[in-house]
């Protein structure tokens, strides 16, 4: 395994395994046994980055969230898992009830909210201090400097770590991070947004935007990642759940254009030039590419994570990078 270190200030930055483990199906779709089979897997190879939100996952069992945090409790609990193992969460798309869902009724990221999200959430993990905190979607209604202030506060008092955002249009990023320097208070040093070698379209309008969605990593984004290199970016759905891999599982509609072609085409030259699979291609561009990426990875199998695993070894030529960067 290698690592990274995410944060700057010594007394909340992390040293963290370049592959990180998502949780979000624990304790739904993967069941109990499984998780932790995957959960211990991971820790023996290394791995000390653990992912999961207190809305995981609401959508399968229509409830408000909490069981893959509970899980991981009950993982930590059972196999004394302490501050060697970071576990990050997030707050701010929680239904606020049952059978519903973030976009329409999401509990959003006020100072109250934020408060007592990140209080369940430490209870749900069995952790008296959460290590990474991600404000989990924007909340258009709560003033910024409110949701500023609240986080901050939180690490103050020594509850959270380090502080992180995800699926936040990039000026929202930045607005935040302003409000947050001109105060003198810590700020998001984490981000995480959805990103793969291929190239998601991001002017199709969603459910929860008009103008496209705000969670893919965009030409914005790269280049805010050059400016700021301080800044750690997590990489979700990196292998675009299960696409690259199976014919049962096609690519989206947000792919259908004409540089997903040359660049899978790319992808399969490199990939038979290795020996590697695809998913294993793209997960080592991420990590050693100029702009470094922490790609997040889900698992419903220890061979699943074993694939994953075995990406951290794989290095790729320059020429194979250039290969891969160019192709459009």
């Amino acid at each position: 395994m290698e690592y990274r270190q995410i944060g700057t200030d010594p007394a909340t930055r992390r040293t963290v395994s370049v592959l990180s483990l998502g949780a979000m199906l624990f304790g739904t779709r993967t069941d109990e046994k499984t998780a932790f089979a995957v959960l211990d897997r991971y820790v023996e190879a290394g791995g000390t980055f653990i992912d999961t939100s207190n809305n995981y996952a609401y959508w399968l069992d229509g409830s408000q969230g909490g069981a893959s945090e509970r899980l991981l409790g009950r993982w930590r609990r059972s196999r004394g898992v302490g501050d060697e193992i970071t576990i990050a969460t997030k707050l701010g798309a929680r239904p606020l009830a049952p059978g519903t869902g973030w976009i329409d009724n999401g509990e959003g990221l006020s100072a109250e909210t934020i408060r007592t999200a990140a209080e369940q959430s430490r209870e749900r993990l069995g952790m008296e201090r959460l290590p990474l905190l991600y404000a989990h979607v924007d909340d258009r209604v709560t003033p910024v400097t409110e949701t500023v202030e609240a986080f901050a506060a939180l690490v103050a008092e020594g509850t959270v770590g380090l502080l992180g955002v995800s699926n936040h249009w990039s000026w929202k990023v930045e607005r935040a991070r302003a409000v947050a320097a001109a105060k003198g208070l810590p700020g998001y040093e984490v981000l995480q947004y959805s990103h793969s070698y291929l190239r998601r379209r991001t002017d199709i309008p969603d459910a929860a935007s008009q103008d496209g969605p705000f969670g893919v990593v965009a030409g914005d984004f790269l280049s805010y990642l050059r400016a700021e290199p301080d800044l750690a970016m997590v990489a979700y759905s990196p292998l675009l759940g299960g696409a690259y891999s199976r014919d049962d599982r096609p690519f989206g509609d947000d792919l259908n254009h004409p540089g997903t072609p040359a660049r899978l085409a790319a992808l399969d030259a490199v990939a038979a030039e290795t020996g590697a699979t695809r998913n294993q291609v793209v997960l080592s561009w991420l990590i050693g590419g100029e702009i470094p990426f922490i790609p997040l990875v889900g698992a419903s199998s220890v061979a699943q994570l074993d694939e994953s695993l075995a990406a951290v070894d794989l290095t790729l030529t320059p020429d194979q990078r250039t290969r891969l960067d160019t192709a459009f």
